[in-house]
């Protein structure tokens, strides 16, 4: 059998989940909402995001987010085109005043260090960096105005909890992006709570939402005061003001707003954020119970409180090639259980967000663990 070749394993019905979509992203949108864009398109898609019908989907959004991150008076949720890359991009320019502190423990919480790195008008960021698999904790620091990290590690399976650090005066922004809708947030402890609403929002990429609190709005528009130049597209003190008008600063999708302003208006009927991070908890303990259970699977996160509850990192055996693994779920339709690529473990990942049904996850274990004894045999 070449390097490239898949074993012939078919798994019986009764392993196969009823949708068979775990990826981290982009995450698995309900068919629900996919039959209720369809039913919206004649009078929704193809039409002015700034007249009405557009509007109100934006302002659904706006007062959903506010109603399901119980925001305190004075927050604002604003948004804009680009996904969190781009937020990255606009937070350098205009929220970051002089110098921000990252901690760096994966792929995506690097990212945002390597912007404010590389902008010739901050000065050299700190960067508190851990390995794969763990996370550090952020320090006061009296130059600091900024602290910067996820609450989520994508790529690593890492979650922290999201707390101003003692003593430091500087706005927190937190990188929310697998974890909004996932883990619970108190939100008196950050000023920026920003995502792309591909992974827990159950939609398309290529928007940024962010909830701002009142000092981080502040800072936004300080620093525009202050003469600094930022494109428009990344200008934050544009964002606000188009934002407040229910609408984006330019065109776009219709279609990711819509399927992400669906998810979280089903979230809030079930039960909010409470619902939601009760079901990705439950979720969480069939797949690392499983894996703790499992002779020839590991939890990659080594501190159960650090497991994330939002993408679990599963580590096998070296016996037992995760990447084969993947290739025979994805050739029986069950996809995206690949490990980060840049990770290099022989690794599973597998999402749990909330759109993902637990009993699914269960039966997902279960083909593993049939795959597995195949391979092995």
């Amino acid at each position: 059998m070449g390097p490239d070749a898949v074993p012939e394993i078919e798994l019986p019905p009764e392993l196969r989940p009823t949708d068979g979509r775990f990826g981290s992203g982009p995450s698995k949108v309900r068919q629900e909402a996919v039959a209720a864009l369809a039913a919206a398109a004649p009078t929704y898609l193809g039409t002015s995001h700034r007249q009405a019908p557009v509007k109100s989907v934006v302002r659904r959004l706006r007062q959903g987010l506010t109603s399901l991150l119980s925001l305190p008076d004075g927050y604002e949720v604003v948004l804009g085109n680009g996904g969190t890359t781009a937020f990255w991009d606009a937070a350098a320019f205009g929220l970051v005043e002089h110098r921000a502190q990252h901690l760096s423990f994966g792929e995506f919480s690097s990212k945002f260090a390597a912007v404010t790195a590389a902008a010739p008008f901050l000065d050299a960021p700190q960067v508190i960096e851990s390995a794969p698999g763990t996370h550090p904790e952020p320090e006061a620091n009296a130059g600091v105005d900024v602290y910067a990290f996820p609450h989520n590690e994508t790529s690593t399976g890492v979650a922290m909890e999201v707390r101003r650090p003692v003593g430091a005066d500087g706005l927190v922004l937190v990188d929310a992006t697998s974890a909004a809708a996932g883990l619970h947030v108190d939100s008196t402890q950050f000023d920026a709570y920003y995502f792309a609403p591909q992974k827990g929002f159950a939609s398309d990429g290529g928007l940024w939402v962010a909830a701002l609190s009142p000092a981080a709005v502040e800072r936004i528009a300080g620093i525009k005061s202050s003469g600094r130049w930022a494109p428009s597209f990344l200008d934050l003190s544009i964002a606000v003001e188009n934002s407040r008008l229910d609408q984006t600063y330019n065109t776009p999708a219709l279609a990711t707003l819509f399927l992400m302003v669906n998810q979280l208006e089903w979230i809030l009927e079930q039960g909010g954020l409470a619902w939601s991070t009760s079901r990705c908890d439950r979720s969480a303990e069939i797949v690392y119970g499983w894996a703790e259970a499992t002779s020839y699977a590991t939890p990659f996160v080594a501190k159960p409180a650090d497991r994330s509850h939002v993408v679990a990192t599963i580590d096998l055996a070296q016996e037992i090639d995760a990447t084969t693994v993947a290739k025979v779920l994805r050739a029986n339709g069950i996809v995206d259980t690949e490990s980060y690529r840049k990770l290099g473990r022989n690794q599973l990942r597998i999402a749990m967000f909330v759109a993902i049904k637990p009993d699914d996850l269960a039966t997902l274990t279960r083909a593993i663990d049939f795959i597995a004894d195949h391979l092995a045999a």
